[in-house]
């Protein structure tokens, strides 16, 4: 694909897409028939943020990527004005319902089994025309050259427009920038939780939650063994960084 660029901020070395959803979903719908190469939108999180700073690999793929758009509310704060938030699941919601005009074919790839073909089930009750090209759900590990080949060869009957990627941070990012560009789709986008939350199997946080910041209090009682490391000890020292960064006590260089 060769859809247009949009300016970024800098936030811990990450280069973060100054939009809003609105612009995001136009920017998504709109990019169908662009040419060239695959491309990837990530949306970035403070866990992905946390993970960026420990591994340049994976700082890179966020910097490469076509739009990284600020998921968590302290990456929409650290942004200029008019910057809003770019929920995955929203996200996802919004181009499912506005890309129905253009015919749009979406493939759902992750989650545990059963979630991806009940998500789908349940976006086309929603909105009445959505095209559905398929779903896959993948075994928790890497892809063997076998199982790849023969994803690219479902992708390749499917002709979605968009692939939907469900595997949670870093993994999906990283399936993104890597194995999922030989797929032949134009667009991949990873929403991670999104996959839970529209299949029903996990409940989202209140919008007041969502919208103060708060949302990874509501997600630690909901999950605490599985979260709780995560929010106490990352999350601690993410937001030191944001103040040094803030402060200009210490500079993040995008690289």
């Amino acid at each position: 694909m060769n859809p247009p660029r949009v300016p970024r901020y800098n936030v811990l070395g990450v280069g973060v897409s100054a939009l809003t959803l609105a612009q995001a979903r136009d920017l998504i719908v709109g990019a169908r028939g662009a040419g060239g190469p695959a491309a990837y939108v990530c949306l970035c999180t403070v866990n992905g943020l946390a993970e960026a700073r420990r591994d340049p690999d994976y700082r890179r793929i966020f910097n490469e990527s076509w739009l990284t758009t600020p998921d968590g509310m302290p990456v929409v704060w650290m942004g200029p004005p008019g910057v809003e938030r770019v929920y995955g699941p929203d996200l996802m919601l919004a181009v499912c319902d506005a890309g129905r005009a253009r015919g749009l074919r979406h493939f759902f790839y992750g989650g545990k089994p059963g979630v991806a073909p009940e998500l789908a089930q349940r976006l086309a009750a929603r909105y009445p025309g959505l095209v559905v090209a398929g779903t896959h759900t993948p075994a928790f590990r890497e892809l063997t050259p076998a199982e790849l080949d023969a994803l690219r060869a479902e992708v390749a009957r499917a002709a979605p427009d968009i692939v939907w990627v469900g595997l949670g941070t870093p993994k999906q990012e990283r399936f993104m920038a890597g194995p999922g560009r030989s797929l032949g789709a134009p667009l991949l986008v990873g929403v991670g939780a999104a996959f839970d939350f529209h299949s029903g199997r996990v409940p989202q946080a209140p919008r007041w939650m969502q919208r103060s910041g708060l949302e990874w209090l509501f997600r630690l009682c909901t999950e605490p063994r599985r979260l709780g490391p995560r929010y106490l000890t990352t999350n601690s020292l993410f937001v030191l960084r944001l103040a040094a960064q803030k402060l200009g006590i210490r500079r993040y260089p995008l690289q």
